[in-house]
């Protein structure tokens, strides 16, 4: 475990600023505040003849010991969402989708040491979207499960793992959910800045009978741009295929993402 130690303080020593940023930017388990904003364009979807869009809004909310009441680093993260959606009457429109949240608490083992972080907690899906087609109608609340190992400064490799379960609706007629979620994520450092990245493919897989299964792959390019006296920003570009779908009549087949995140490193002790 001595060698173990010192070889991960070794490497994470040995990490430069950019590299160590773009870890932050891509780790489901940062405690860095920041505000991150991705737009999912479809080109091509599988079940209609329009192209559909998805704007995302995220904000990551750290509370650090011993600023929160929790003895332990605690990450508290909205997600708001705007959906373009085909229109009955043909075309498209666009409203506002359902909203989630998940409160991770990062478990405080296996220890620094070992280049691995296990986060626990709930997740949340509130039924806020305006229209039937733009959201799920229920509301829901399962486990949530994250890990990420940091061990070499130019690699990042984790997942997000979530499992809503309605229990409440917002009319009798809204089927009931249950859908296990899984969120890989991969970083390969490149070159000053520069990052190959995996993270924007959720896997969703339908526990009841007949309910929609979708894996999605992804690929992408990304870079952290450090800026004097201004807050680090990451941008990403990645283009999204559904590798495998069942029961989802209507599903993106390909996909292009666009993301930007601004970091806020002076807020990590409010």
């Amino acid at each position: 475990m001595i060698c173990l130690g010192a070889g991960f303080a070794q490497a994470q020593s040995a990490a430069t600023p950019t590299e160590h940023l773009e870890q932050e930017f891509t780790d489901p388990l940062t405690a860095l505040p920041q505000v991150f904003f991705k737009d999912t364009w479809s080109p091509a979807t599988y079940g209609v003849h329009v192209q559909t869009n998805t704007a995302i809004l995220r904000a990551l909310i750290p509370r650090i010991p011993s600023n929160s009441l929790l003895p332990f680093v605690q990450l508290i993260r909205p997600t708001f969402s705007l959906v373009t959606v085909p229109s009955s009457r043909g075309g498209s429109r666009t409203e506002l989708g359902d909203t989630s949240l998940f409160d991770l608490a990062i478990l405080p083992w296996p220890g620094n040491e070992t280049g691995l972080k296990f986060g626990l907690g709930p997740t949340f899906v509130f039924p806020t979207a305006t229209s039937a087609s733009a959201g799920q109608g229920a509301w829901q609340a399962g486990p949530a499960f994250a890990a990420a190992y940091l061990g070499i400064p130019w690699f990042l490799a984790g997942f997000l793992l979530q499992n809503p379960i309605s229990f409440a609706y917002t009319n009798p007629h809204r089927p009931p959910q249950n859908t296990f979620e899984f969120q890989p994520v991969g970083l390969i450092h490149l070159w000053r800045g520069w990052y190959l990245r995996s993270a924007d493919a959720t896997w969703a897989i339908g526990w009841r009978r007949g309910y929609p299964t979708t894996i999605p792959l992804s690929i992408g390019l990304g870079r952290v741009m450090v800026r004097p006296g201004l807050p680090p920003i990451n941008f990403y570009v990645s283009g999204q295929w559904m590798a495998y779908r069942q029961f989802a009549p209507v599903a993106p087949q390909t996909s292009v993402v666009f993301g930007i995140t601004v970091a806020y490193p002076k807020l990590m002790n409010w």
